[in-house]
């Protein structure tokens, strides 16, 4: 029988995020199996039946969208520096909590996941489901051949080597170039590093594709629902 956090069995079913459920917890407004809960950490039976503030909380209809993130929104639900963030593009979205696949830090724009399925989620970030993810980066100075062929190959980055990607220069001007970059791995600004270990600054970076899911004509801060033939596709 397996058991969770009950803070985490809140979250996973779509109702509130996990620092929300702590504090609901904590104020007393969460009854597990008819009892009065206050510890967030405390395991339960994951088919508990709970209520908060006198509503059941039953798990949610699992839903999946793409945002096409602008450039300087934080990929968090409240930010501690009152900085603007992604769910402010989802305002108009009146479905159960979501949470964001992954992340694309603040300068970064583009294609970004959401989603109440938690265990769909975890397999699409799983490196083992080798999700080709592809990005049109902006970069100056323009990078050779060589630099793209060696980064390619893969890099030691922070002691442990890049899987092999795909570098490749799409078009370039007189001061800097525009590289069409594939990673099959997402460490943290992994690209901005791999650049950055050649001496060469980025000046956008924007995912355009994850899998089969492209931006397709998704203008910024807009949204979309993805198709059930999407979802299954992505983690096949």
């Amino acid at each position: 029988m397996a058991k969770l956090e009950l803070e985490r069995i809140i979250s996973k079913r779509g109702l509130l995020s996990r620092k929300e459920a702590a504090i609901a917890i904590l104020e007393g407004q969460v009854i597990v199996n008819g009892q009065i809960c206050k510890v967030p950490l405390a395991y339960f039976d994951h088919r508990s039946t709970i209520e908060i503030k006198g509503q059941k909380a039953v798990e949610q209809k699992k839903h999946y969208l793409v945002l096409n993130k602008p450039r300087g929104l934080i990929v968090s639900r409240s930010d501690e520096k009152n900085r603007a963030t992604v769910y402010e593009c989802l305002s108009e979205w009146s479905g159960p909590l979501v949470q964001a696949v992954g992340r694309l830090d603040q300068a970064s724009e583009g294609l970004l996941l959401f989603t109440n399925d938690h265990v769909w989620a975890n397999k699409l970030m799983d490196p083992k489901t080798h999700v080709t993810k592809t990005y049109h980066v902006q970069a100056s100075p323009i990078p050779d051949e060589e630099v793209l062929k060696k980064l390619s190959a893969g890099i030691m980055l922070e002691g442990k080597k890049t899987l092999p990607a795909s570098f490749q220069l799409i078009r370039s001007g007189e001061k800097n170039g525009w590289i069409e970059v594939q990673l099959t791995e997402g460490r943290n600004r992994q690209i901005r590093k791999m650049l950055e270990s050649e001496n060469i600054d980025v000046l956008r970076l924007i995912r355009v594709q994850l899998g089969i899911i492209t931006l397709g004509d998704l203008q910024k801060s807009e949204w979309r629902e993805l198709s059930a033939a999407e979802v299954k596709i992505l983690t096949q």
